[in-house]
């Protein structure tokens, strides 16, 4: 009651601003959760290479500089609003890399120069058939000029200096545009040469005097980094192949769907098989450096870094086959695996570490014997293969073949196999008992140890396709058969990687020589 007579007053709580409220705070812990995130994502991305941060920054100071001449009042006076080309070189030409940019610079500098000879000549002919003929002529000439340069930007040996036909283009056109419109095309093209070359003047200064990123540098870190990774990769297959994860049959659908995203050792290898265009870029930019830090000599062999790439990637596809069959469907089982496990454990250590050293000798730039390594590797590899020979007969079901009379390679052989082997000494009614006990064990055990074809194998463990347990073991054998063969793909992919890594010490010997590396003895 508010004193008046019939009248009555109802306070109700302000509800829907408390609510807006409390929406405006969960968005408010949103939109800063989100950009803490994203403040985060950008600091590991700086971090994981610094040179990004100087590269920005320096392409900054550049483009202040040069923006300086307008700014001012004096060189503005001198230059007019021409002194805009020297703020489009600069963004133009200004690259990552010392090489990079004098590249880029090259094209830019032969491009405008060119551009603006034939630009006067075509001008100063246009202006001698009169006013009528002057527009047709010129346009006319652009047409063929920007036919013809787009044609022989697209020419195999041409491509890398298809930057420069675009500059020819672009930088004509306007040229003969504006002198047709402004009357004196000599002094336009000259005032705009002059311009481009402060810019690019500039941009180089800048790039090799304030903390310069060389493609030289880049292109032998990369290519060092290569090395460890393929070692690191092939070590890693070998061991997930020697060890027993439990699983009943391996998610071969679902690696395949997923791209292998969570394994390291296939990161590691496609990072080395997708570095060829960088290889190529960095080598093809180290060619425009001047000597520096390390590489003190005229003519160095960046070409060579090339090469070495290609056979390093070629040894790499030997490690992702071995992933691939780390994968496979069909799986050995992992008793008849570590039957074999010193040897293949002892030729991956000895390949791995051969790729180590080939790595060290090119980072730390020096030459040395590798006959020793090489001969520590070779001798591991025999002993596998002898040892894949002596014991040929655990890598087939059959019972026709008497095993030879030696001792086990390895005391933690199941006792499947064992008893396979007792089996081919009994009389052949008693071999058919123990033979069809064998299968009939062996027939329960399939699906653990064998998931292709997984169709046919539910249909053996539930007695369906009308099939009985005589017509089923022929096909058990070949199962069993096809299974153990994997133990020999893998081991014949082991031995054409160290076979590959033959060529890559050649490789890496030839690189020594052209380089000049410091010949040491090991």
């Amino acid at each position: 009651m508010n004193g008046k007579k019939g009248s009555v007053e109802i306070n109700i709580p302000p509800i829907a601003k408390a609510k807006q409220s409390k929406t405006t705070k969960k968005c408010e812990e949103k939109i800063g959760a989100s950009f803490k995130s994203s403040i985060l994502n950008v600091w590991e991305f700086c971090k994981e290479d610094t040179n990004r941060v100087i590269f920005s920054l320096k392409v900054g100071l550049a483009v202040l500089l040069v923006s300086l001449l307008i700014l001012c009042q004096s060189p503005y006076r001198v230059f007019g609003t021409n002194i805009i080309w020297s703020i489009l070189t600069v963004a133009i030409m200004f690259e990552y890399t010392v090489g990079a940019t004098f590249n880029r610079g090259f094209n830019r500098a032969l491009g405008s120069l060119l551009a603006g000879i034939i630009a006067i000549s075509i001008a100063e002919l246009a202006l001698k058939t009169g006013r009528i003929a002057e527009p047709i002529i010129i346009g006319f000439s652009i047409f063929l000029v920007g036919a013809i340069t787009s044609f022989m930007k697209l020419w195999p040996s041409l491509v890398p200096y298809e930057y420069g036909f675009r500059v020819i283009l672009f930088t004509y056109c306007l040229i003969i545009v504006s002198g047709y419109r402004m009357g004196n095309p000599i002094r336009t093209a000259m005032d705009r040469l002059y311009s481009i070359a402060i810019g690019a003047i500039v941009a180089v200064v800048v790039n090799v005097l304030i903390c310069p990123i060389w493609a030289g540098e880049q292109l032998h870190k990369e290519l060092v980094n290569n090395f460890s990774s393929v070692a690191d990769a092939l070590e890693e297959c070998v061991g997930k192949y020697l060890v027993d994860d439990g699983s009943e049959h391996s998610e071969f659908t679902k690696t395949v769907m997923d791209d292998f995203p969570e394994e390291p050792a296939y990161r590691k290898c496609r990072s080395t098989l997708n570095s060829s265009a960088k290889l190529e870029s960095l080598a093809n930019s180290a060619k425009w450096e001047p000597p520096h830090g390390r590489f003190q000599h005229f003519f160095y062999p960046w070409t060579e870094y090339v090469k070495v790439g290609a056979v390093l990637r070629y040894c790499t596809y030997e490690v992702m086959a071995l992933h691939g069959v780390l994968h496979s469907e069909i799986q050995a089982p992992y008793n008849l695996r570590i039957a074999f496990r010193n040897e293949i454990r002892e030729v991956s250590t000895d390949a791995a570490e051969a790729i180590r050293r080939l790595g060290k000798d090119i980072r730390n730039m020096r030459r040395t014997l590798k006959i020793s390594v090489l001969k520590k590797v070779h001798t591991s590899t025999e002993k596998l293969q002898r040892a894949m020979d002596m014991y040929s007969y655990l890598l087939t079901s059959s019972t026709n073949h008497e095993p030879p009379h030696t001792r086990p390679l390895s005391h933690a052989l199941s006792s499947d196999l064992d008893k396979k082997l007792l089996e081919q000494n009994h009389d052949p009614p008693l071999l058919l008992q123990e033979e069809y006990s064998y299968h009939e064990t062996m027939r329960k055990q399939s699906k653990r140890l064998y998931s292709w074809p997984s169709r046919e194998v539910d249909a053996f463990e539930e007695g369906g396709l009308g099939f009985s347990s005589t017509d089923c073991m022929p096909r058990m054998k070949t199962l069993e058969t096809t299974a153990t063969l994997s133990v020999a793909t893998f081991t014949s992919l082991l031995v054409e990687f160290v076979a590959r890594l033959d060529h890559l010490v050649e490789a890496v010997d030839e690189l020594s020589k052209m380089a000049k590396f410091k010949q040491e003895d090991v």
